[in-house]
Formats: structure tokens, C-alpha cells, sequence
């Protein structure tokens, strides 16, 4: 045990405010529900109190990694200090290796709940040379969502609520007055010369009209995308107060147009807003049957005038890919530009081999990463390319 003897419960009560921390949902309730059953079981066994702790506070499968690092580093570890402090030191890219994705939130939660019964007097200062080393903002640009600490993602959300997403502005085929268009308005130019007295006149031109076609945004709100889905929301509600014509739809099992909702001003009013329109949050995924629910009653109202498509799905169906190929077909040729975002393209060594995937990735044009805030930032080179539609490209870029 790391901290002093005769504080055993205070020890519990900071263990949980540890894993609180760390992101995992354990309140007041639960606290006292692991002392009743410390109570129980008492504590001559380790592997019976860690099971009892884990009995009350485990409730999800993803929160199982953070309870037994946290456990390891808490109850267990002769060189806790040592470990924690080396965990917060700032990181160099490409010097030595890297640490398990859960240490670096853990290291931030052990030292931020300070525990009821540690010492006054013994502090040191401890200073760290921070030289040739990336800023702070530098480091969380390519850190990944799933990595970052609570500390880290409120300053991410702070940075996507000022990204901007800036369209391109598509030429139609209707024509309007312009000086130097590269087409002569025949009409024009007669009624100036009639007008003249069959003096000279200038050739009057046309150019064809420019405007910024709608974004539609389809995202995967399922278990295996929820801590991606969740950062992406502030994205999307940036995006869709910074512009008309921005549709946001959600999808798990069910497809729920949550449009409206984002568009309040505050960020935490909308996502509340969102939450109770949601049923489905981090459940399965039905991508074909929500695929074909969005064509038939969604997609002659928000794709008209060459309407942008952002797809942000991991591309893992429960149905096994059912029905995916031919609503993304359908979905391709109703929209000018289809872009899939998935955050498995953060692996180097990704392969398309569920069946979900590639029913999907014949039918878009650009396949892109979106694990961290640099992948989003990528994306306006993307709306670069304005001329005609873009050839189907297979790019993966992580970092």
C-alpha cells in the first residue's frame, strides 16, 4: 500500500477519486457501495479485495484497462513517485518508446486527487528542462482522442470549437453578368449596340455562377466509436454555427437528425440537447439498415446542390456489412463528394478486411484518418480539389 498505515478507507475513498478522474462514472454511490464491500471481504487477500473493488466500480468493458493499471500503480507499485512523475515528463517524437495509452491519463489523475492523508512539509520543487521538446499545443495537434487525458480533451475541445471548415465554392452551369466572363452574352451586346446607334459597343460577357455547396455529416455514435464520436461533436456543432446549410445526423442502430440541436450557441446546452434526442449512444451499429433510412427519407432534402458528405464511421457493422454496398452506392452518386473519415487509419498496418469495410470503400472519394485534432485540420486540403469530381483515392496517413 502506498500510502500511510490507519488510513485504509481514506486510501479507498482517493482510489476511487483517482479512477474519477481518470474518466471512469464512479460517484458517492458507488464509493461507499466499495467500502461496504471492503467491509465484507476485508483485506488479509488481494486477489478478493481486488475483485470486490472490481465488482462495484467495473461497469463498462473499456473502463477495465484504467481499473487495473490504476489498481497496479495504486496498491501495488514500490516506486509509485518515481513512475508518475517520469509519466508526465514532456515527450519527444521519436526518441525512445512509447507508454501504454492508459498511463499518461492515469499519471495526470494520480497527481491531480491529492489524497487525504499525505504529509505536509516533505514537498520538493521538482523542475523539469522541458528543452528541445514540442509545445503543449504541438503535442496535443497529433495526440490521439482515445490517449488524452481529461485535462487534455477540454483543451482540444477549447481548439475545435475555432476550427472552421472552409467549402469550396462549386461552379454551376447557370451564367450571370460578369466583366471578364469567358463567355460573350450575344443578347447583351446587341441591345448596347441598338442603344448606341449602331455605334461600337463592348462585348458583353457572362460567367458561371459560384457557390458553396450544403455539408451533410453521417457519424457513427456506436461502442466501438464512442470516445471518438464524443470529441467530434464539438467539431461538428463548431461547423454547423459557422455556416448555413449544415446537416448533422447521427447513427447506432437508429438514424436521428440532431441538426437542430447543435444549433444552439452553447456547446454544453447542444450536447445536452442531443443526449436526450439519442436513444442508441455506444450501442451496435446497423450501418446498411441507417444507410437506407437516410436515402429514403433524408437524401433529395439535404443533397441537392452538389451537397459534401462527410462520413465518420469506423466501418465495424454488426450485420456483417448487410446491405452497405449498395446504400453507399446510392449515397455516392447523390452527392458531389463522399469523404469517409475513420479513426482505424491511425494504424500503419490497417487493412480493409471487415466486411463492413470494404462494401464501403469503393464508393468514396477520399478515405482519411480522424483520430486527432492534425487529421481534422487536414481536412480543408481536402475541400481544395474544386474542379470536377475527385478520383477514388485509398490514403491513409496516421501519426
Amino acid at each position: 500500500m502506498i500510502w500511510e498505515p490507519g488510513h485504509f478507507s481514506e486510501n479507498i475513498v482517493h482510489f476511487i477519486r483517482v479512477l474519477r478522474t481518470a474518466g471512469m462514472p464512479v460517484g458517492p454511490e458507488r464509493t461507499l457501495t466499495a467500502l461496504q464491500a471492503v467491509d465484507a471481504v476485508g483485506v488479509d487477500d488481494k486477489a478478493v479485495f481486488r475483485a470486490a473493488l472490481e465488482a462495484v466500480l467495473v461497469s463498462r468493458q473499456e473502463h477495465q484497462p484504467i481499473f487495473d493499471e490504476a489498481f497496479r500503480l495504486f496498491w501495488r507499485h514500490p516506486r509509485f513517485h518515481e513512475k508518475r512523475l517520469a509519466a508526465q515528463l514532456p515527450k519527444v517524437f521519436g526518441r525512445g518508446e512509447s507508454k501504454p495509452e492508459v498511463s499518461a491519463r492515469l499519471a495526470r489523475a494520480l497527481t491531480d486527487a491529492e489524497p487525504f492523508s499525505r504529509p505536509k512539509g516533505d514537498e520538493k520543487e521538482v523542475r523539469f528542462d522541458a528543452a528541445m521538446t514540442f509545445s503543449h499545443r504541438d503535442v496535443l495537434r497529433y495526440r490521439d482522442f482515445e490517449t488524452m487525458t481529461p485535462t487534455e480533451l477540454s483543451a482540444v475541445q477549447a481548439m475545435l470549437a475555432r476550427l472552421r471548415l472552409p467549402l469550396p465554392e462549386l461552379r454551376l452551369r447557370r451564367t450571370i453578368p460578369a466583366e471578364r466572363g469567358p463567355r460573350v452574352d450575344l443578347r447583351a451586346t446587341m441591345r448596347r449596340t441598338l442603344g448606341g446607334e449602331g455605334t461600337l459597343a463592348p462585348l458583353a460577357r457572362r460567367d458561371r455562377r459560384r457557390h458553396t455547396p450544403p455539408l451533410v455529416a453521417l457519424c457513427d455514435i456506436s461502442g466501438s466509436m464512442d470516445r471518438y464520436s464524443r470529441m467530434l461533436m464539438h467539431f461538428l456543432h463548431a461547423i454547423t454555427n459557422d455556416r448555413d446549410r449544415v446537416h448533422v445526423f447521427l447513427f447506432g442502430t437508429r438514424l436521428t437528425n440532431v441538426t437542430r440541436q447543435l444549433r444552439h450557441r452553447d456547446v454544453d446546452v447542444a450536447l445536452a440537447h442531443v443526449g436526450t434526442v439519442v436513444s442508441d449512444w455506444a450501442g451496435g451499429t446497423r450501418i446498411g439498415a441507417c444507410l437506407e433510412e437516410f436515402n429514403r427519407r433524408w437524401s433529395r432534402r439535404v443533397l441537392a446542390q452538389n451537397a459534401v458528405v462527410l462520413l465518420i464511421s469506423d466501418g465495424l457493422d454488426a450485420d456483417g456489412g448487410q446491405g452497405v454496398g449498395p446504400q453507399m452506392e446510392r449515397l455516392s452518386k447523390s452527392c458531389y463528394r463522399l469523404i469517409w473519415l475513420n479513426p482505424l487509419l491511425r494504424y500503419d498496418r490497417f487493412e480493409p478486411r471487415p466486411a463492413g469495410i470494404q462494401a464501403m470503400l469503393p464508393h468514396v472519394d477520399d478515405f482519411l484518418p480522424v483520430h486527432n485534432l492534425e487529421s481534422l485540420v487536414q481536412l480543408a486540403a481536402v475541400f481544395e480539389a474544386t474542379s470536377g469530381r475527385a478520383r477514388r483515392v485509398f490514403r491513409s496517413r496516421s501519426r
